[in-house]
């Protein structure tokens, strides 16, 4: 699976892609108010991506334990100290309900952690390469 995000960007003008596989979708994210860039910055893309991946996963190993998930509520954080520095202190925390008992949901979420892509990306600390 190759997954692939692009921004086109020029003053009041922002559009953003994003594919997998041939599967091409448009997201509807706003321009700067103020001019050019994006009005959501990529620290917030990386708190939504840990999210996203999380309620995604849940559901994907929920069904392989044959639990119905009715709900998930995942918040992630993070804090930057300065310009050009690395996340610190990120964190997320989630909720789920469905039909297994509290003790079954907690453990779906524990073994959801340890199985997330974009959580074990991080924590793998891969190398990112710009290309010219």
């Amino acid at each position: 699976m190759k997954i692939t995000a692009r921004v086109d960007n020029a003053v009041d003008k922002h559009f953003v892609t994003v594919q997998t596989n041939d599967m091409l979708r448009g997201l509807d994210i706003p321009a700067k108010t103020a001019g050019a860039g994006s009005a959501v910055n990529g620290g917030e893309f990386l708190c939504l991506a840990l999210a996203t991946c999380f309620c995604n996963d849940i559901y994907r190993e929920a069904r392989k334990r044959n639990i119905s998930i009715t709900q998930v509520r995942v918040e992630a954080s993070a804090e930057f100290a300065a310009e050009g520095e690395p996340a610190y202190n990120i964190i997320y925390r989630a909720e789920i309900t469905g039909d297994a008992s509290d003790e079954a949901l907690a453990e779906l979420i524990k073994h959801t952690d340890q199985v997330s892509e974009i959580q074990n990306t991080l924590r793998a600390g891969v190398k990112v390469a710009l290309m010219q």
